[in-house]
């Protein structure tokens, strides 16, 4: 079986993430295709592997799967074993809940906080939408962490497609210093200790593009 990734430029794509880790973190062995977007042929290029002319793309077998989410689930369909989902089926309709959840909102904190590895910003005071989507966030770490004490770091103890959903989150909320409480603290820094994940951001430093409409001007230069 043969498994390829197509993903954007690692410091700036945020979906492109997710269905990364996940691979990287079960050990399924993949083939890598970055794409820097928004160049001139950016789009005729991810066309070669998708209709829809975005990214992330899984190509597995001849089988094409675009969208983060759909993605997702169906490495969790290809490898049941890696728990993709929780056991329980509790925990699996939560589960799915926050994914979509995520998936389809913050757009307050997805537009005022853009995932950028490479830089350490002060934006100063969110706006009211933005905090709104902040303490949102914070709530369905804490509410999960809360559940399910001392099996393990993430969301549902043992890392699920849910991790891999809000990783970029945590990302986000890293480089723009977010006030977090300790349980949310503790989930971001297991997050971010992940090999993979620091492997991801490592290669995100490392590149050399500039996305000037993802570049949040440093607030502390101007007080």
């Amino acid at each position: 079986m043969s498994t390829r990734l197509v993903i954007g430029n690692k410091n700036y794509s945020s979906w492109s993430l997710r269905p990364w880790l996940f691979l990287k973190v079960n050990g399924i062995p993949f083939e890598e295709v970055r794409i820097p977007l928004y160049r001139s042929d950016s789009t005729d290029r991810i066309v070669a592997y998708s209709p829809a002319g975005k990214v992330p793309v899984l190509v597995h077998d001849g089988l094409k799967v675009w969208d983060s989410l759909a993605i997702l689930e169906t490495l969790t369909d290809l490898h049941p074993d890696t728990g993709g989902l929780p056991e329980a089926a509790g925990d699996r309709a939560w589960a799915r809940s926050i994914c979509a959840e995520m998936h389809a909102g913050f757009r307050a904190l997805r537009s005022t906080l853009p995932m950028n590895c490479r830089r350490r910003v002060d934006v100063g005071p969110l706006a009211a939408e933005a905090e709104a989507d902040v303490q949102r966030m914070r709530s369905i770490w804490r509410e999960c962490r809360k559940a399910h004490p001392g099996i393990g770091p993430f969301l549902f103890g043992t890392f699920t497609i849910a991790d891999a959903m809000f990783a970029p989150v945590v990302c986000r909320f890293e480089t723009y210093a977010v006030h977090v409480g300790p349980l949310e603290r503790e989930y971001m820094d297991a997050i971010l200790a992940l090999p993979a994940m620091r492997a991801w951001i490592d290669d995100a430093r490392r590149e050399t593009e500039v996305l000037e409409h993802f570049e949040v001007p440093d607030q502390s230069r101007t007080r």
